[in-house]
């Protein structure tokens, strides 16, 4: 940089974004610490290190791209670098939505807290109430069975008055054996209604005691559910969620403001991308290359010495080998003439000796 004055200010404000992406990062990483903990003592230390990890980052991601002269060249080796920048902005940018519309999170948290209640109340409810309807079902028949034999009894009641007094039936006026027919048929179902009367009122009087104490344990059951409330990341998300499907203004506001982090993320990459190579990527390529250069030479004088070394120890050992073997030629050789001379000596002594001895004759 030192050599490429020219250059300053563009790095300057590339690195300036760079940092102010940092910041932002640790107030979104903050903000929703905060919502979890609500400890300032635990949130910024945490959040300090969160936003020192993505300017790293985001420095890392700009500090290793260079120009090769190849926009097709250039864009491939930015590609990756610029999906990991949007999903950083997206990292950063979901906390700080969730600051800025936090009034229209507040009333969607309100709803889907009474939503959250009304799904246990009913929970609570439906385990208790098949029982109770069907205890209260049970109980209306039992009443309907006792006033549906009060209507028998009423209906023969009448019909012996009206023979009596000759309203009805015979239509003469007297108490004769047709009434006591009818007064006795009266009489009898009274009778029954009394049995009917007593055992139903037992059943309805013990089935009633079973409908308030299921009525009573869910009340019980409902005064003792835990009425949680929702305040966490993740309801605030799914509040912020409802919120822009609710309103489309909130719907585009949120994604502008998304846009803009990204924006302001991948603005370093995409300048270096669509920049000229200037003086500075020259000089940091002419570095590269001389320091490329200077690895091939001396790796180049480093495998040549190798190899001598190699061809050295090959070819000496060859000519050892060699030497070696003349040597165990000669030997051998001198050997071979010594035994052979041995031999002919001791070949001229036996025929010497089997002559003075006359066994082949003279």
């Amino acid at each position: 940089m030192k050599r490429t004055p020219t250059e300053v200010n563009k790095y300057v404000g590339i690195g300036a974004t760079i940092f102010f992406t940092g910041v932002f990062a640790a107030i979104a990483a903050g903000y929703a610490l905060y919502t979890v903990f609500e400890s300032y003592f635990l949130i910024v230390p945490i959040a300090v290190l969160w936003g020192l990890m993505i300017f790293n980052l985001d420095r890392f991601i700009v500090s290793t791209m260079k120009k090769k002269g190849s926009f097709i060249r250039d864009f491939t080796s930015a590609t990756p670098r610029i999906i990991l920048a949007v999903l950083i902005a997206i990292v950063i940018a979901k906390p700080l939505e969730l600051k800025i519309f936090e009034s229209e999170i507040e009333a969607e948290l309100v709803q889907m807290q009474q939503e959250n209640y009304k799904i246990q109340d009913d929970l609570v409810r439906n385990r208790y109430m098949a029982s109770i309807d069907s205890l209260k079902s049970e109980i209306a028949v039992l009443k309907r069975e006792t006033l549906d034999k009060e209507a028998e009894r009423d209906l023969l009641v009448k019909e012996a008055i009206m023979e009596a007094d000759g309203t009805g039936g015979s239509m003469r006026r007297n108490l004769g054996p047709i009434y006591r027919a009818k007064r006795e048929a009266a009489d009898l179902v009274q009778t029954e209604l009394d049995d009917l009367t007593a055992t139903n009122n037992e059943l309805i009087t013990a089935k009633q005691s079973q409908v308030d104490n299921l009525e009573s344990s869910m009340n019980t059951d409902l005064s003792t559910l835990n009425r949680v409330q929702l305040g966490g990341f993740a309801a605030r998300l799914e509040g912020l969620e409802r919120a822009a499907n609710r309103s489309k203004a909130i719907f585009i506001a949120n994604i502008f403001i998304m846009l803009l982090f990204i924006a302001v993320e991948t603005a370093p990459v995409i300048t270096k991308l669509i920049l000229e190579r200037s003086p500075y990527d020259y000089v940091l390529n002419k570095h590269e290359h001389l320091f490329e250069m200077n690895h091939k030479s001396t790796t180049a004088k480093q495998m040549a010495m190798v190899e001598n070394e190699a061809r050295f120890d090959l070819e000496t050992s060859d000519h050892k080998t060699k030497q070696a073997i003349l040597a165990e030629k000669e030997l051998a050789d001198e050997a071979i003439k010594r035994k052979l001379e041995e031999l002919k000596g001791r070949t001229t002594l036996g025929r010497s000796f089997l002559k003075e001895s006359g066994l082949f004759g003279s």
